[in-house]
């Protein structure tokens, strides 16, 4: 869930319009108990836009911060939608690619203060499905997930599967209508990120080899991507399973090119 809180009748404008912009969005104006409201949300793991001041913005959640790996994504916007900064949780909870998402859709400036700030997140989907599953329920559940993420298909690196699915229609005929490169690999590949799935499944392994299918092939495929094999891949979505279908989707960054001191 997503709170868009605004103090003021222009930003109760701006939040407003911006509700018409985001999924599963609520608007929260002059919200009583102010202080404690936003902290439930925060503390419950609703990411949140605070249309106000950032000295606010830091006063209400100081007292309830836990970690950058745990912590929602923050972003705080002036009232006219000028300016979106990035508050909190912008690598680990994503603030900085849906700052960028809501700065564009805003046709406002982002603002990021943090030290990655040169490198671009590249996003890899990984996908399982029972043999021969229809085209149209595996795009049904791709678009789920890419719509949870706020991300858009172009934004997409590839669709990733174990070497066992080279061959799987669904897949292919996905990726041809989505214009992404389709991409397998084989157990030893995906076995290198077993220890950053989410959930392990022993009927998956005993099936195929790993773990889970989904979640390894895009942890996988979006290090791959980076180049970089020292930083860890991030799981940005966790398997999601509906019918015969699963999906995940991870993020890893890469340096940008012509970027000095990157």
């Amino acid at each position: 869930m997503i709170r868009i809180v605004a103090l003021t009748e222009a930003g109760k404008g701006l939040a407003a319009h911006l509700k018409t912009k985001l999924v599963d969005a609520e608007v929260w104006f002059k919200p009583q108990p102010f202080t404690e409201k936003v902290q439930q949300a925060f503390a419950s793991g609703d990411r949140l836009i605070l249309i106000c001041a950032t000295g606010i913005a830091v006063r209400t959640l100081g007292p309830v911060l836990g970690n950058k790996h745990k912590d929602p994504a923050v972003l705080v916007l002036d009232e006219q939608g000028q300016f979106v900064i990035p508050l909190l949780s912008g690598h680990e909870g994503g603030a900085n690619e849906w700052g960028a998402q809501v700065a564009e859709k805003l046709g406002a400036q982002l603002v990021l203060t943090t030290a990655k700030s040169y490198l671009k997140p590249v996003y890899c989907v990984g996908m399982g499905c029972e043999r021969d599953t229809p085209v149209p329920e595996i795009a049904d559940l791709f678009s789920d997930c890419l719509q949870q993420l706020g991300l858009n298909i172009r934004e997409l690196n590839s669709i990733n599967s174990i070497d066992i699915k080279a061959d799987e229609t669904g897949f292919i005929e996905l990726a041809t209508m989505s214009k992404i490169p389709f991409q397998t690999w084989d157990k030893e590949q995906l076995g290198t990120v077993e220890s950053l799935l989410s959930t392990r499944s022993d009927y998956v392994f005993n099936t195929v080899g790993v773990y889970g299918v989904a979640e390894s092939a895009a942890l996988y495929a979006a290090q791959q991507a980076s180049g970089d094999f020292e930083a860890a891949p991030e799981l940005l979505l966790p398997k999601q399973k509906k019918g015969r279908v699963t999906c995940a989707v991870a993020r890893a960054y890469v340096k940008e090119e012509g970027v000095e001191g990157a």
